[in-house]
């Protein structure tokens, strides 16, 4: 059962609604003494682009990739997290950002069956992809719909796309089916 706990905990998060605050959300329960890194090598990060739609096919991810990548995707959910805290964003994470959204993203191609994909992407062609994703997104109209998880344990950041906007969890499935029955077993317990 705990197994399955920390697996479930390691799994990816694909529920933000963007690949840049997607990406945010590879370092899990922020608050704890101890996150919950979910791409703790290479390989994983590899797997992560995959399953989260940015390319088709398995890149080849050197070990180096991820000093690269944990500093952009810290700068990235700061940025993100800023204005929710009535925060301004500091000039180093706005640098790294710009630095990764100024870099060539990938080729595309269209598809005989009219889909695009991505031609052989290397990790700073898909670094620099979620870059400018993050940038559009934070320079764009839906920035003011970011909102973190209103769960107590989880800290992922989504897009709100409710048509109030009133969405509270990362994930109905996941956090907010654990609040309501969290909320049900003290009123239970209470009387």
């Amino acid at each position: 059962m705990l197994c399955d706990v920390i697996a479930d905990e390691a799994a990816f998060r694909f529920v933000a609604g963007r690949p840049s605050v997607d990406f945010t959300g590879t370092l899990g329960k922020r608050r704890r003494e101890e996150p919950v890194e979910r791409i703790p090598e290479a390989a994983a990060l590899g797997r992560w682009f995959v399953e989260s739609g940015l390319t088709d096919e398995p890149v080849v991810v050197p070990a180096t990739a991820l000093r690269q990548a944990y500093p952009l995707r810290e700068a990235l959910y700061r940025l993100m997290r800023a204005p929710m805290r009535g925060e301004r964003p500091t000039r180093a994470d706005l640098e790294l950002v710009n630095h990764w959204a100024a870099r060539t993203p990938p080729a595309v191609a269209l598809t005989a069956d009219l889909t695009v994909r991505l031609v052989e992407p290397t990790v700073q062609q898909l670094f620099a992809l979620l870059a400018r994703d993050g940038v559009d997104l934070l320079g764009g109209p839906y920035a003011e719909r970011l909102r973190e998880c209103s769960s107590e344990t989880c800290t992922l950041l989504y897009l709100d796309t409710s048509r109030a906007g009133s969405r509270r969890w990362c994930s109905m499935e996941l956090c907010g089916s654990r609040d309501k029955m969290s909320r049900y077993r003290r009123r239970a317990a209470a009387t």
